[in-house]
C-alpha cells in the first residue's frame, strides 16, 4: 500500500515544528501578559453540544464520529423497533376516522397525527417514505385491514415478506449512527466547560486556549481540515473595555510576529439592524451567511444568494448602500443613524462600535490599522455584539484571526446571564503568512546550540563528557552519531540549523581547550575548557 495523508492533514517537520513553536510561544505569552490562563478540553464532544452553534453551513462541516461496533445494524433495528411501532399507531388512528375518510384526506389526517405526536422533520420524512410502501388506501371503500400488511415481528414492519428499506445515507439515520463529533471550534467547548463549572469560576473569567480543530471543509491554501486555534475569550463582562483590550492584544501579537495586518471591525446588532431596515428580520441567518461570502463571491455572488433564500429584490435594493461603502468609518456611522432611525437595535449596536473605534484610537491605535467594515458578518450564530476579523496586508490570504461577542451563549448549557467575548488566531494562516514574507528569524530553526564532531576513540567519550557538563548547565548539545568525514558533519549541522560545531581532539584534550566554529559568522575560535564552560 502506498503511503499518503488524509486530504487536508499534514505532517510537520522539525524546521515546521520549530517555527511554529515559535508563533504559540509569542501568542502564549501576550495571552498571560494580558491576564489569561490556559484550558484544554476533550478533542472530541456530545454532538448535541455543538450542533445548532455555527449556523447551516458550520454544521454541516462537524466531523461526526461513528460509534464504535456493528452500530450500523443495531441502528436499523432501533429505528425498525420505533418506526413499526409509529406505523402500526398511524393505522390505528386513521382506521379509527375510516367511516368520514375519503382518499383525498388521507394526507391531511396524516400530517395531523404527525403534529399531534410531535414527530420531527426527518422522522415525518422517513415515516411518510414508509408509507409509500405500506398502502392504507381504500379499496372498494373498506381499508385494507392492518394484519394483511404489517406484521410486527421482532419488531420489524414488512410489506409482502418484504422488510422497508432505510436508506443508508438518509439523515436521521446518521444522526442515530453518531452522538459524538470532533471539535468545530474552542468557543463552544469553553461555553460548554464554564456552563458546568459555573459555581466554581471567578469572574470575569479570561482563558487562553491553543488546540487543534476538524472541519470537513474543502482543502486548499490556507485552509484544511485539521488546524489549531490560539483563542482568548473573556465570560462574566458586558464592559466594552474589553473589546478594546481585545484589539490591543491582536495588534501587539500581531507586532512582535512583525506581521502588518488590518483589524475589520463591525457589530451584530448593526447586522440585525440592517434586517430590521430591509424587513427581512425573519431572514437574519440566511442575510448574515450571504454578506459573509462578500469577499469570496463579490456582490452579485451576494445578490444572487440572497435571491436564492427568497430575499425579495425590493429588500435588496435598500441594502445596496452596503456595497459602496466610504472609507471614513464616521461617515459611514452617520449614515447608518439616518437608516436606523427609530431602530433600537441597529442603534445600539452604532453606539456600541463608536466606543470601541474611539477608545481604540485614545490609547493611540492608528485607525487605518482598525477598520469598521459594515460587511463583516462571519457566519457564527452565536455572535451579539462586536465581530473581528483580522488580514494581513502584506499577504494574498483570508482571515488569520477573527472573533466576537457572544452573550448568550451559555444559556444553551442552560446558564444564563454570561456575557463572553473572544478572539482567536490562525495559527496555520499566520505560518504561511509570516513563511511567505521570510518573518522567521534564523534562531526559529534549531534549539540545537552545539554539535560536537565525532572523531571516534578518547575523543568521543571526552565530547560527551563535556556535553553532559553543558546539559546541565541548560545549554542544547549534541554529537554527532558516527565517526565520519568533517564535510558529512559540517553539512549535518548547516542543515539543521545548528549553531555552533564543536571540535575536540587530540591536542585539545592535551591542552585543555576547545575550538568551535559559529557557523553563521564563520569564525572560529579556541579557548580555554573553563572559558568555554563559563
Amino acid at each position: 500500500m502506498k503511503p499518503s495523508l488524509a486530504k487536508g492533514t499534514r505532517d510537520f517537520t522539525s524546521l515546521e515544528v520549530s517555527r511554529r513553536k515559535y508563533i504559540i510561544n509569542i501568542l502564549q505569552k501576550n495571552f498571560e501578559l494580558f491576564g489569561f490562563q490556559p484550558l484544554e478540553t476533550p478533542s472530541f464532544e456530545n454532538l448535541s453540544t455543538l450542533t445548532g452553534k455555527y449556523g447551516e453551513e458550520g454544521d454541516r462541516l462537524i466531523f461526526k464520529i461513528l460509534n464504535s461496533g456493528d452500530y450500523v445494524n443495531h441502528t436499523k433495528i432501533e429505528l425498525y423497533k420505533k418506526h413499526s411501532k409509529l406505523l402500526v399507531r398511524l393505522y390505528d388512528y386513521l382506521n379509527e376516522k375510516k367511516e368520514f375518510l375519503t382518499s383525498d384526506k388521507i394526507s391531511i389526517n396524516v400530517e395531523n397525527f404527525l403534529l399531534l405526536n410531535k414527530v420531527d422533520k426527518a422522522e415525518a420524512n422517513f415515516l411518510k417514505s414508509g408509507l409509500n410502501q405500506i398502502s392504507f388506501f381504500q379499496i372498494d371503500n373498506t381499508f385494507i385491514e392492518k394484519e394483511q400488511y404489517i406484521t410486527d415481528i421482532g419488531f420489524e414492519f414488512q410489506l409482502a415478506n418484504t422488510r422497508v428499506n432505510i436508506p443508508n445515507d438518509s439523515k436521521i439515520l446518521t444522526n442515530y449512527l453518531s452522538d459524538k463529533a470532533l471539535r468545530y471550534d474552542l468557543t463552544v467547548p469553553f461555553a460548554r466547560f464554564v456552563a458546568m463549572n459555573h459555581g466554581k469560576l471567578t469572574f470575569p473569567y479570561k482563558r487562553y486556549q491553543i488546540q487543534p480543530v476538524w472541519r470537513a471543509d474543502r482543502p486548499q491554501k490556507g485552509r484544511f481540515r485539521e488546524f489549531y486555534q490560539c483563542d482568548a475569550d473573556v465570560v462574566g463582562s458586558e464592559s466594552l473595555w474589553q473589546e478594546v483590550d481585545l484589539v490591543q492584544l491582536y495588534l501587539k501579537s500581531f507586532a512582535e510576529l512583525k506581521v502588518s495586518v488590518t483589524i475589520h471591525i463591525n457589530n451584530r446588532k448593526i447586522l440585525s439592524g440592517l434586517a430590521e431596515y430591509a424587513g427581512i428580520t425573519d431572514k437574519l441567518i440566511e442575510f448574515t451567511v450571504a454578506l459573509d461570502k462578500l469577499d469570496k463571491i463579490g456582490k452579485d455572488g451576494v445578490v444572487k444568494e440572497l435571491l436564492e433564500r427568497n430575499i425579495s429584490q425590493e429588500s435588496i435594493d435598500k441594502l445596496d448602500f452596503l456595497f459602496s461603502q466610504s472609507n471614513d468609518a464616521l461617515e459611514n456611522l452617520l449614515l447608518l443613524k439616518e437608516k436606523f432611525a427609530g431602530n433600537e437595535t441597529g442603534l445600539k449596536g452604532v453606539e456600541e462600535l463608536e466606543f470601541v473605534l474611539t477608545q481604540s484610537v485614545n490609547l493611540g491605535i492608528d485607525i487605518q490599522n482598525l477598520v469598521f467594515d459594515i460587511t463583516l458578518a462571519r457566519g457564527l450564530d452565536y455572535y451579539t455584539g462586536a465581530i473581528f476579523e483580522v488580514k494581513a496586508d502584506e499577504a494574498q490570504m483570508g482571515s488569520i484571526g477573527g472573533g466576537g461577542r457572544y452573550d448568550n451563549l451559555t444559556e444553551v448549557f442552560g446558564v444564563k446571564n454570561v456575557p463572553g467575548i473572544g478572539i482567536s488566531f490562525g495559527l496555520d494562516r499566520i505560518y504561511l503568512v509570516m513563511e511567505e514574507l521570510n518573518l522567521f528569524p534564523e534562531d526559529a530553526t534549531s534549539n540545537v546550540e552545539y554539535l560536537f564532531a565525532n572523531f571516534g576513540g578518547e575523543e568521543t567519550l571526552e565530547a560527551l563528557k563535556l556535553i553532559v557538563q553543558l546539559r546541565e548547565k541548560g545549554i542544547s548539545a549534541e554529537l554527532y552519531p558516527e565517526s565520519a568525514k568533517i564535510n558529512k558533519q559540517f553539512t549535518y549541522a548547516e542543515k539543521k540549523g545548528i549553531k555552533n560545531l564543536v571540535f575536540l581532539g587530540e591536542e585539545e584534550i592535551k591542552n585543555k581547550t576547545v575550538t568551535y566554529k559559529n557557523l553563521e559568522a564563520g569564525e572560529q575560535k579556541t579557548v580555554s575548557l573553563e572559558e568555554f564552560l563559563s
